[in-house]
């Protein structure tokens, strides 16, 4: 048998003239190998370049993507790019058979029809949305030709900020297959000198470390990393790559003077960042949310971080926790300073901190600041010493004051500019837009703390960060006559490892010299000195030009004063707002930089439809947009649901499939009585049924009878709970406890593990600790309706805390979820395209449609673009829709 199997492998070897032909041969199949895994759905991304130069902390980087179309018939070629939120976008285009499709920058309004008329022609509209803690994804598609070849080219700018004593840039590495040349090559040119230089990534293994190559001698680094193809292999003979990931250079310059100013063209740059200082002692107000939306791992978390800061805070300190929830309870009644003896005695308290309640946010930040305030008018802090507020929530106010604008106006009335507020939102519950313009009105900012694993290194990092304050009250002056548009330079504290940078424009464009006057409160006495700098010193410091990207200065100036400006703008309001907006529009506009207030737009070719690509930059409040302030609150300030799944209507299921930037719906024809499984997640135990219900007498006109959702059953088996809704009442049954509810009251239900907001007369939303939430929303058509009766709506947010192993008609689609539309035509109806889907292996007819979503308010709809599955999801949906019929609704 051995033999036998032995000969059939040898038969299937050719025989050759000489072991050299046999060798080639060898050679040959390994190549087309090799080629063959550079090649995915037909196309081959035979290049990818990074290159980034960072001149004075000022940062212009190009990605360049190369690919050829490897098929027989025309392919869409995907191009994504993540890149940091703090950068701004300048320029894009796209270069096919020789053929240069540039970007222009237009103001976003003026882009919006463009955008929405491609949307309802169901064209993919390439867009830059958050996609992570760090960065914002910009992706565009287009359709190329076989055997044609596409360029695609991105410049992005950024200032880098200085942290923990080092420049930090942050470069994402996802080809997502293996490409023939790929490169990353930074150049730094900083005219103090650089001191170090180093550069880590993520996916970095030790055969990968070695082509990290890096150099640096005075004023000048440069680091490359080049992998060959088979060192971008996750195994020898696999073809995926290994290339995922986070790619960090991080470096410092000599610092022989407290700060360095440099001039060019008529604008010049201020850095300051002085050392050898002594830290002033700090004394820092900790205001904890406790609230029961807290319980469980968000407050494991905030102990463990609370804890590893004690083991931080210096004996010269003061400090003092602040604790609300349905009230305000203290640690102790004053600032107390940071003894051993204090310090054992506070892990305690921390130790025993628990979350229960309701959120009096007021409350909490009021006693805060008046402790604060106390402490300094009676001289129980040191007279030379930095004062912080740290409050931490995850939810929005619904105790005591609640409006968020009383909040605001009373909190800064309080503070009165004389320390900074720092308000870190944990999770995606909070107001964030209402937590950052509170924080700028009073000298601080805002931070969103992930809830993940690493929750408490991100509570303990911000906290770093902030611990070390050097100088109080810094003010770097300027000669009024010579300069203007000068951008942020006082500042309340420097910290140890920052660095502040001031930027402006000389009223004579000719002037080549400009004096400084430095001031701030240190430790020990007051800092104060003149420095000065002419023009001439700042060009024998950059003689090479090589390293120097057109008017960088100008750049970096006009960057930074947007930054400012649009971060002015968040708390202003009315013509302030305005004369801010518009001021920043038109910096953006004139340097050519995508703003949260403008918009690239790119035409594609004709055989592309002539299809716009539009892309945006989010704002962070953007980004995650909380649930009550959508729902509690009915406002809505996301460029996209939270949400990805929703049913409504008649019923109408939508499925946002987000790096699509489109949906996919469908509807369920079933008769009245009957109960569908929505959501069924074994690991979490949270499970949602629904109870159909037809009209009040039947249609005999219809080939099929309008049915809505009319009984919703949301359980979660290991919290013992059971929520039963239906249009006229809400029941809660939480283990024995019982409760009901009607959709008359405005209630906040908080305990162990989950969270009921009840929107009187709206809509009701349902969090579950470290599970999903879902908002059931109420419709209700007038009582004497001859035909139609109240119903349900359901909506999910934070669906990716449930499991993979989460199914039913809506949980299924939890999961990611990919398509293709091919051939859009018009359809039967003149109004509505169809085409073909390519989804889960399978092509179906779908046409391009609306449904209705009621979000912002149950009584006015928003229409929503979307590619409709017929026949009950077939195709779309695992198996048939009859298996998702379950008996009862628990």
């Amino acid at each position: 048998m051995e033999n036998n199997l032995l000969l059939c492998i040898l038969l299937l070897i050719p025989t050759f003239a000489s072991s050299d032909v046999l060798v080639t041969h060898i050679r040959n199949i390994k190549k087309r190998n090799a080629e063959n895994d550079l090649v995915v759905n037909g196309i081959e991304i035979y290049s990818m370049k990074i290159d980034s130069k960072v001149t004075s902390r000022f940062a212009h980087n190009v990605v360049t993507s190369r690919a050829v179309n490897r098929g027989n018939v025309s392919k869409e070629v995907f191009f994504d790019v993540e890149l940091p939120k703090t950068a701004f976008i300048t320029n894009f285009s796209m270069t096919i058979d020789g053929v240069t499709y540039p970007g222009t920058i237009k103001e976003k309004e003026a882009a919006k029809k463009q955008y929405e008329k491609a949307v309802s022609r169901g064209q993919t509209a390439g867009l830059v949305k958050a996609s992570g803690r760090k960065t914002e994804k910009f992706t565009v598609s287009v359709n190329v030709k076989a055997a044609s070849k596409v360029t695609f080219e991105l410049t992005y700018e950024e200032l880098l900020k200085r942290r923990f004593g080092k420049y930090e840039m942050f470069i994402k590495v996802k080809p997502k297959q293996l490409v023939k040349d790929f490169e990353i090559a930074v150049n730094i040119f900083e005219p103090q000198g650089i001191t170090e230089l180093e550069a880590e990534g993520t996916f970095i293994t030790n055969e990968l470390q070695n082509t990290i190559k890096k150099t640096f001698s005075e004023k000048k680094g440069h680091i490359s990393f080049k992998p060959t193809l088979d060192q971008q292999r996750t195994c020898a003979s696999c073809s995926e790559s290994a290339l995922d990931g986070d790619f960090t250079v991080r470096y410092d310059v000599k610092r022989t003077t407290p700060d360095n100013l440099q001039i060019v063209n008529g604008y010049f740059v201020h850095f300051f960042a002085p050392t050898n200082l002594p830290n002033l002692p700090k004394n820092i107000i900790f205001v904890m949310d406790t609230s029961g939306s807290m319980y469980g791992r968000p407050m494991e978390q905030t102990r463990e971080a609370l804890l590893k800061i004690l083991d931080d805070i210096k004996e010269d300190d003061f400090f003092n926790f602040i604790l609300f929830n349905s009230g305000v309870s203290t640690w102790k009644e004053t600032l107390i300073k940071a003894t051993p003896e204090n310090l054992d005695e506070a892990r305690k308290f921390v130790r025993n901190i628990d979350a229960s309640g309701m959120t009096n946010l007021h409350g909490g930040l009021m006693r805060g600041i008046d402790i604060l305030n106390a402490a300094h008018e009676g001289n129980l802090v040191p007279k030379r010493s930095a004062s912080i507020i740290i409050m931490l929530t995850d939810g929005q106010p619904n105790q005591g004051v609640s409006d968020i604008h009383t909040i605001e106006t009373d909190v800064k009335n309080a503070i009165k500019g004389r320390y900074p507020l720092y308000n870190l939102g944990f999770g995606s519950g909070v107001d964030y837009g209402f937590l950052e313009r509170m924080a700028l009105e009073n000298k601080g900012l805002a931070r969103r703390i992930y809830p993940d694993s690493d929750a408490a290194l991100q509570l303990q990092g911000f906290y770093d960060e902030v611990s070390n304050p050097m100088l109080t009250d810094v003010e770097l002056n300027y000669p009024e006559n010579e300069i203007q548009d000068l951008t942020t330079n006082s500042f309340k504290h420097f910290y140890d490892g920052s660095e502040i940078v001031v930027a402006g424009r000389f009223v004579d464009s000719n002037q080549n010299q400009l004096t400084v006057d430095v001031r701030g409160e240190g430790a020990k006495d007051a800092l104060s000195y003149t420095t000065q700098q002419d023009a001439e010193q700042t060009a024998q410091a950059f003689q090479e030009q090589e390293y120097i990207f057109g008017e960088y200065i100008e750049r970096l100036w006009a960057y930074l004063t947007i930054e400012q400006l649009l971060e002015r703008r968040i708390a202003a309001t009315g013509e302030e707002k305005e004369n801010l907006t518009a001021e920043a529009l038109a910096l953006s506009l004139k340097y050519k930089f995508v703003t949260p207030l403008t918009s690239m737009v790119v035409t594609k070719p004709e055989e592309n439809d002539n299809e716009d690509v539009i892309a945006d930059k989010p704002t962070e409040a953007e980004a995650l947009t909380s649930v009550s302030s959508m729902l509690g609150s009915q406002m809505y300030r996301g460029s996209q649901p939270t949400w990805y799944t929703s049913v409504d209507g008649d019923p109408h299921f939508v499925i946002w499939v987000p790096q699509k930037r489109d949906a996919i719906c469908f509807n369920i024809n079933e008769n009245p009585g009957t109960v569908l499984n929505l959501i069924n997640d074994p690991v979490t135990g949270i499970t949602v049924n629904g109870e159909l219900i037809g009209d009040k007498r039947a249609n005999t006109n219809a080939k099929i009878q309008n049915s809505y959702f009319g009984k919703l059953g949301i359980a979660n088996k290991h919290l013992g709970l059971k929520l039963t809704v239906t249009p006229e009442k809400i029941t809660v049954q939480n283990g024995n406890e019982k409760m009901g509810f009607t959709w008359l009251d405005s209630v906040t239900l908080q305990q162990a593990g989950f969270t009921l907001i009840i929107n009187r007369k709206k809509n009701l939303v349902l969090s579950m600790g470290s599970g999903a939430s879902f908002v059931v929303v109420l419709h209700q058509v007038w009582k004497k309706h001859p035909l139609h009766q109240d119903f349900l709506g359901l909506y999910t947010l934070e669906e990716d805390k449930l499991s993979e192993q989460t199914h039913g008609l809506l949980g299924q689609f939890f999961h990611p979820i990919d398509f293709t539309i091919l051939e859009i035509h018009p359809g039967s109806d003149p109004k509505k395209s169809d085409a073909t889907m390519v989804v889960k292996n399978n092509e179906l007819i779908v046409t391009r449609g609306w449904q209705k979503d009621y979000r912002r308010d149950p009584n006015h709809a928003v229409d929503i673009p979307c590619w409709f599955v017929h026949d009950n999801g077939a195709g779309l949906i695992d198996g048939v829709h009859t298996d998702y019929i379950v008996s009862s609704l628990f």
